[in-house]
């Protein structure tokens, strides 16, 4: 028998690559469907509200907002761009029934958009392709159309997926033309609004077969506890109904159930979320009640409830430690200062991010968090410290697996856009690394495209790197590409670490000293401690040193304004800069206002107990 549809419902997800325009499109959606009204105040990327997002101009959680169009209501998924994000994805993928893909009209395809594309056809979801910004200066939309064609001939597990509606955009201004070209001044964003319509299919649910509903998002409330979002993939969730929770099966229960009653129950209708009664198959629903609830779960009648199939992701690739901060000026900052505060915290975050995993560890003050990439860790830390938390982290380091009984690791695939004269650099940056280039093609004007795979190991810190030698021109994206064999071992850095011998407070005198020595990363009046690294040296080992020194007075006067030391600018690290830095037997500390990089071992004499230890 045909499944019944809701033609009065459309769910599409708006996916691309960083930077291509999705979080402006969905804003210029909201004002022309009037989901604005004439009294809201008139937000930029309203869908990014958490702060990192508007600092750093990514979207890194995926968010929905409802419009309404000619009398039909459609679910918008904004999804993020930046592969270290891949987890809400693959969450909003299943949520919807179609996408929105966005490729910069300058830029074209870029390794994201083939990583959500490909996510795209494997679920079988229907494209609307939009060409945005057809108004830059080196737009090139004939050959970025071109370039998507081919890429959809890679990617394409059936004839249909070959055919696709295109649209030519400037979504900043809210104007969208058919075909290929310049939106006209007059234009709106009619056309879209009825492609969508058009090609993007209504969901094929049917209200009254039994109820199974999917759960892809948590969320949490200070009033509600824990919320499930997700989809109604048939019959209706109602309001104080009794209702099963299929949850991941174990090795002693194939088949756990537990019976709940919803207490709560919430529609989305513009960005709000709106209390309701009731949510028929097909559309999108947030509930409260569930506190055992976890993403993937499925939502199913109380008698007889069947599960939906799991809703999977890509495993982690790189792991970090977090620990509570055991420096002499710990709790100077913080708020937030014991293993239970920082337990309890990450809890709550694998509450709604799947792609985050925690373990415990022979500490009780230590945790292991995986995840999917440096950003989206240093995401994490970053939440943790601007609310009040003060911990120490580790380096990161791959998850490696086991493959036919050989070691393997990850391995990235990666695309560079590089001013022509730095092709070089980038090839000579790699090869230590044991990165090898796989494609060379020309980009803009004076720009190559660079693709290479290296291991996930070899790429951590590389972006500091190649801002570095290329001065801050450089475009990189990478992926996950799968397991190669293990590459042995890689380098690091080049110079050892300067470390403090006491506490104290640096003075000019000391650091004028030691800056002939190496390379600073603190200036004068900075408070330090024995076993914070200060710099880095010029040569491989480590370095102790006395920072806090102050020049011994005389009965010697002199009249020369010379005398004074002249000290160069330190190196200031940032999150991701330290993260990338630090070596396996440093740590950084983490700390509302501070971020400094540490010893594991305060002492000179624990360090030298610890590499004995380690050497035998």
């Amino acid at each position: 028998m045909p499944q019944k549809t809701n033609d009065k419902l459309r769910n599409i997800a708006l996916v691309a690559h960083v930077d291509h325009g999705k979080t402006t499109l969905v804003d210029a959606l909201l004002r022309a469907t009037g989901t604005f009204g004439t009294h809201s105040a008139l937000i930029d990327r309203v869908m990014d509200s958490d702060d990192q997002e508007r600092e750093r101009g990514i979207t890194i959680l995926a968010k929905a907002a409802q419009i309404e169009w000619k009398g039909v209501k459609i679910n918008l998924v904004d999804t993020p761009g930046h592969a270290d994000f891949g987890g809400e994805v693959e969450r909003a993928l299943a949520l919807v029934d179609g996408i929105l893909l966005l490729v910069d009209a300058a830029e074209g395809p870029l390794p994201q958009t083939r990583y959500v594309l490909s996510k795209a056809m494997r679920l079988d979801l229907p494209v609307i392709l939009v060409i945005n910004k057809v108004d830059r200066g080196d737009a090139r939309p004939a050959e970025v159309l071109h370039e998507v064609e081919q890429l959809f001939l890679d990617l394409a597990h059936a004839d249909h997926h070959l055919s696709f509606p295109v649209l030519s955009a400037v979504a900043r201004e809210g104007r969208v033309m058919n075909g290929l070209g310049m939106p006209p001044p007059e234009a709106d964003l009619s056309a879209l609004l009825d492609a969508i319509l058009e090609f993007l299919p209504a969901p094929t649910n049917d209200a009254s077969l039994p109820l199974q509903a999917m759960v892809t998002n948590l969320d949490a409330s200070d009033y509600l506890g824990r919320l499930a979002i997700g989809r109604v993939h048939s019959g209706v969730l109602r309001k104080g109904d009794q209702v099963a929770l299929c949850q991941k099966p174990t090795d002693d229960d194939p088949n756990p159930v537990l019976r709940r009653k919803l207490s709560t129950l919430f529609a989305f209708s513009g960005i709000e979320r709106t209390e309701v009664l009731e949510v028929v198959a097909g559309d999108l629903f947030i509930l409260a009640g569930i506190e055992e609830v976890e993403v993937g779960d499925t939502i199913a009648v109380a008698d007889n409830p069947v599960a939906l199939p799991r809703l999977e992701v890509d495993e982690p690739v790189l792991r970090m430690s977090f620990g509570v901060n055991t420096s002499p000026y710990a709790g100077r900052d913080g708020k937030f200062l014991t293993s239970r505060h920082l337990r309890d915290r990450l809890r709550k975050e694998i509450l709604g991010n799947v792609s985050i995993r925690i373990a415990e560890t022979d500490s009780a003050d230590i945790t292991d968090v995986s995840g999917r990439g440096e950003l989206q860790l240093a995401v994490l830390i970053e939440n943790m410290r601007r609310e009040g938390f003060e911990l120490q982290v580790s380096r990161p380091e791959v998850i490696t697996k086991d493959i036919n009984g050989k070691r393997h690791e990850p391995l990235e695939n990666g695309l560079c856009d590089v001013p022509d004269e730095y092709v070089g650099s980038i090839t000579q940056a790699l090869a230590p690394r044991k990165g090898r280039i796989t494609d060379l093609r020309p980009g803009d004007p004076g720009r190559t495209i660079v693709s290479f795979e290296a291991p996930s190991r070899g790429l951590i810190g590389f972006r500091s790197l190649l801002l570095t030698v290329t001065r801050g021109t450089a475009l990189l994206n990478q992926n996950f590409a799968g397991w190669m064999p293990w590459a042995g071992d890689l380098p690091h850095r080049l110079g050892g670490a300067m470390v403090a011998d006491r506490i104290g407070t640096t003075t000019g005198y000391a650091l004028d000293n030691l800056q002939l020595r190496g390379t600073l990363f603190v200036a004068p009046g900075v408070d330090v401690y024995e076993g914070m690294v200060i710099g880095e040296n010029s040569r491989d080992d480590e370095m102790v040193v006395n920072a806090v020194r102050a020049k011994e007075k005389t009965n010697i006067r002199t009249h020369s304004h010379e005398d004074g030391p002249k000290l160069a600018t330190p190196i200031t690290h940032t999150l991701e800069t330290a993260i990338e830095w630090i070596g396996e037997d440093e740590l950084v500390e983490v700390t509302p206002k501070n971020i400094r990089i540490r010893k594991r071992f305060m002492t000179l004499e624990d360090r030298r107990r610890s590499n004995k230890k380690s050497a035998n």
